[in-house]
């Protein structure tokens, strides 16, 4: 999976931009601000979600444009594009091949996986962006899982509404509801049982002599058949009334992770031992799907060659180059891409500028 081209309009501080792109590295340099970071935002919304600053629509929109952003993108003949409309800016629409079509098809052409400095909080911080990267895992690797989430989030939703009104709910409705929770509640979880299994095999494999080799599991997900998820609605569907929300399923599990050299949690080890099982989880998982599909995933790697020494940065461009694919990165000095085969495109990036430097 590599994108040949990539086009933007009014997004954050590029009013336009076009830029030739190919396999390998695509590496961007300049100061905090410059919008580095942007461009790979622009790349992750080519795949369901928010993006991998989970921003606001209108926040991605240029503040001096009239309100509409559009990315755009050439996968081999294939052409997609997503962003909004000046008319709606709260929606977000998209098209493969001039078609409009659900944004959550993309995982159907692209997998696209990321590492920012914000997720160096993931093991720290509360469970629902542990659920959010486990699930872009899971998309990555199965792309109906996108469409599954969203399903069982919109029963899930609908049915909080139901049980939160003052008045008694329609039953026939309401077993309604509950019946396409577990449907979709059970397909989810099953996907997510099935990559982390197929997770930890591939961790197994994995060199641990440069980044640290974790272990991942799932918490709070005993219950995931259809069976038992109806069965569950069912028996605590009064404390979920009293709740006014649906208090147990799916929505509540948790990723957990361990350092499996120190058998300690994630949240206990170290920024830089976090920072390492990042690293190895996202390197395995990206193997993962280019064995399962056929091609490797775009990473997108935001200021990660900053946060390591000389010889684990060289470490880490030895086997990205060693595993092909497309790796968009980003840094504040060209310095810290030395190591970087010279087949590289390399850009400058400065208020909103991109210049390709010549080496």
């Amino acid at each position: 999976m590599a994108l040949s081209q990539l086009t933007l309009h009014n997004f954050r501080n590029y009013p336009a931009l076009r830029l030739k792109a190919a396999p390998g590295f695509i590496v961007f340099s300049g100061a905090n601000g410059a919008g580095k970071t942007n461009i790979l935002e622009a790349v992750s919304m080519l795949s369901p979600g928010r993006g991998l600053r989970r921003a606001s629509l209108r926040d991605i929109a240029s503040q001096n444009g009239p309100g509409d952003f559009a990315v755009a993108a050439q996968l081999n003949d294939v052409h997609l594009g997503s962003g909004t409309s000046v008319e709606a800016p709260d929606r977000r629409k998209t098209r493969i091949n001039e078609t409009s079509v659900p944004t959550n098809d993309l995982a159907e052409w692209l997998s696209i996986l990321w590492l920012t400095p914000a997720m160096d909080r993931l093991f720290t911080e509360g469970a629902s962006g542990r659920r959010n990267f486990l699930d872009r895992l899971v998309t990555a690797l199965e792309p109906a899982h996108a469409r599954n989430c969203a399903r069982y989030e919109a029963a899930r939703r609908e049915r909080n509404r139901l049980l939160a009104d003052a008045y008694p709910a329609n039953h026939g409705w309401l077993e309604g509801l509950e019946a396409q929770f577990a449907q979709f509640g059970s397909l989810v979880a099953e996907a997510r049982n099935r990559m982390v299994s197929a997770l930890n095999e591939r961790l197994n494999l994995s060199d641990s002599s440069i980044f640290a080799t974790p272990n991942v599991h799932l918490a709070d997900n005993k219950l995931h058949s259809e069976r038992e998820l109806l069965q569950m609605l069912q028996q605590y569907r009064p404390a979920d009334r009293a709740a006014g929300r649906t208090i147990r399923g799916p929505h509540r599990t948790d990723l957990v992770v361990s350092h499996t050299a120190k058998e300690q949690p994630a949240e206990k080890c170290s920024t830089g031992e976090q920072k390492a099982l990042l690293f190895s989880i996202i390197l395995a998982h990206a193997d993962l799907i280019a064995d399962r599909r056929g091609s490797r995933p775009i990473l997108l790697l935001d200021e990660v060659a900053a946060h390591l020494d000389p010889q684990r940065r060289a470490a880490l461009f030895d086997k990205l180059a060693e595993r092909g694919g497309q790796v968009w990165l980003t840094g504040t000095e060209p310095s810290l891409f030395s190591d970087i085969p010279d087949s590289a495109l390399h850009f400058e990036v400065s208020d909103g500028s991109v210049k390709q430097r010549q080496l």
